[in-house]
């Protein structure tokens, strides 16, 4: 997992209704997940207990996609 930029992550928090800190926390530590998998794991344990919105969960999971350099 790669550290993503501020205007990376900046990109996918400026999202129409993104929860913009949400993803700034998430995105902004992903690379301490160590793996995709395990960012995958962590995004669906936070979405659930955060109870987040579809937008901000995509605005996550293409971050992590970004990070883990998948397509």
């Amino acid at each position: 997992m790669t550290k993503l930029t501020s205007e990376q992550i900046e990109t996918f928090a400026n999202r129409p209704k993104v929860r913009k800190v949400a993803v700034w926390n998430f995105l902004g530590t992903v690379h301490h997940c160590g793996t995709y998998f395990n960012a995958l794991s962590n995004l669906d344990l936070d979405e659930k207990l955060y109870k987040w919105n579809k937008e901000t969960v995509r605005a996550i999971f293409e971050g992590i996609k970004l990070a883990a350099n998948h397509d």
